[in-house]
């Protein structure tokens, strides 16, 4: 493992809508979407008419819903779903040709995660078991199961800046990866 947690903590959302592009399964690999995002500049066309929201840390976010009852249900349902936006007030209007979710206030455990962004090291199952791991570890281990609608959890990364990008004297940065906890 080259990555590590170097910092864990609780923080409280207000109700937010993410603004941005809703993904499945079928749309992987996932960097490959950042990187259209990237060169089409989509959030700067997402901040031509409302503002990010103040009330949070912000950053772009790849945020994540998974269904908690998805045992049940064939793997093309199975509730994954992967965003790619940016956190805004509650009730902001939403652009033409973007989709958005709504979500509930709610304390959020975050993890900052540091390693290389290059070697991909910081993305993924095994930095996400470790930052759940580490919330478990403060006793923060009960999620929101309806945070991203009925039965879905929510997590996510957000992309601070400048700590995703502005890399240390090593080559590494942070990311910031949180839960929404119940």
């Amino acid at each position: 493992m080259g990555f590590e947690i170097i910092k864990t903590y609780k923080e409280h959302f207000p109700a937010l809508r993410l603004i941005g592009k809703r993904y499945t399964d079928v749309d992987r690999p996932f960097d490959v979407k950042w990187c259209e995002w990237n060169d089409n500049k989509v959030h700067e066309t997402l901040t031509q008419n409302a503002k990010p929201s103040d009330e949070v840390d912000n950053g772009s976010v790849g945020l994540m819903t998974f269904r908690t009852n998805h045992q049940n249900l064939p793997p093309e349902e199975n509730g994954f779903t992967y965003w790619i936006g940016l956190l805004f007030s509650a009730g902001t209007l939403v652009p033409e040709g973007f989709d958005y979710l709504d979500l509930p206030e709610s304390d959020v455990g975050m993890s900052w995660i540091y390693g290389s962004d290059e070697s991909g090291e910081i993305y993924g199952s095994e930095p996400h078991t470790a930052c759940y791991n580490k919330l478990c570890d403060n006793g923060w281990s009960k999620l929101n199961e309806n945070a991203g609608g009925e039965n879905l959890i929510v997590f996510f990364e957000r992309y601070n800046d400048p700590r995703i990008t502005t890399p240390d004297e090593k080559g590494n940065v942070i990311l910031d990866y949180g839960f929404y906890l119940g």
